[in-house]
């Protein structure tokens, strides 16, 4: 099992070095931005490393909502940095769910979803794979609770798209980790990528605030049981910099022995 880290995007390989680290995950820019990804000077470096690369998408991509200056930029975002993904070697692409406002209907940001990937399957399809994450908050939100999650992969599944489960979102979005592998199999089929994280707020809290693995409200335990049933690569994202990221990928290294 491959077991890293999210990273500063500047010298990923370092940095995977200073936390020994066999996967990175990292922005091609500022997430909270609308600009393109620059081309990387060490993309051939990257490549060459023999590190499984993933990319997180920015925030501000919200594919589902119905607000055209929005869902197009985002769709468009979605694509060229899918593209620049695919010019690292990268394994994947993690994007949130997106929402929609109060007062419209989830199904429209589900259609959303579907025709994104309908028009990028028209061009050839997304140049990485595109892995759409849970999310810890909203109401009206297309990735939070599993009811919506299994609506969305009706849309979407067909065209391939990936799925990422992150633990402390789904905890304080409300989904229970016990048996939580078996549960988003039965819907999506597949796992790519686990964020193992741990959280600073409640259950069902809505809040999105990670932790440290053997800190925070959620038992380590169900982590570690969380990442051995799924099977797949493993990114924390957890606080405390490259001492704080080596500690907790040496602990899940030892629990999985």
């Amino acid at each position: 099992m491959r077991i890293g880290a999210h990273v500063d995007s500047t010298n990923p390989l370092t940095e995977a070095a200073l936390r020994n680290a066999d996967v990175v995950q990292l922005f091609l820019g500022n997430p909270q931005s609308w600009d393109k990804p620059a081309a990387r000077p060490d993309a051939a470096a990257i490549r060459a490393a023999g590190i499984d690369i993933f990319i997180h998408a920015p925030y501000v991509i919200n594919v589902a909502t119905p607000n055209n200056r929005v869902r197009i930029p985002s769709r468009n975002l979605l694509t060229a940095q899918a593209a620049a993904a695919a010019g690292l070697g990268a394994r994947g692409i993690v994007v949130h769910g997106g929402h929609v406002p109060k007062g419209h209907d989830i199904a429209t940001g589900i259609d959303n979803w579907r025709k994104a990937f309908e028009r990028a399957a028209g061009n050839g399809g997304f140049a990485t794979p595109v892995l759409i994450e849970n999310t810890a908050g909203g109401d009206h939100a297309c990735a939070r609770r599993f009811d919506v999650l299994a609506r969305l992969w009706d849309a979407v599944g067909e065209y391939g798209a990936g799925f990422c489960l992150d633990t402390c979102h789904a905890f304080c979005g409300g989904e229970e980790l016990p048996g939580i592998v078996d549960r988003v199999r039965a819907i999506t089929g597949r796992i790519d990528l686990v964020h193992a994280n741990n959280a600073k707020d409640s259950f069902d809290s809505r809040r999105d605030r990670h932790d440290n693995l053997t800190a925070g409200t959620i038992d380590p335990d169900l982590i570690v049981d969380v990442v051995r049933r799924a099977g797949a690569p493993v990114i924390v994202e957890t606080p405390g910099g490259a001492a704080g990221q080596t500690a907790d990928i040496a602990y899940l290294r030892q629990r999985l022995e």
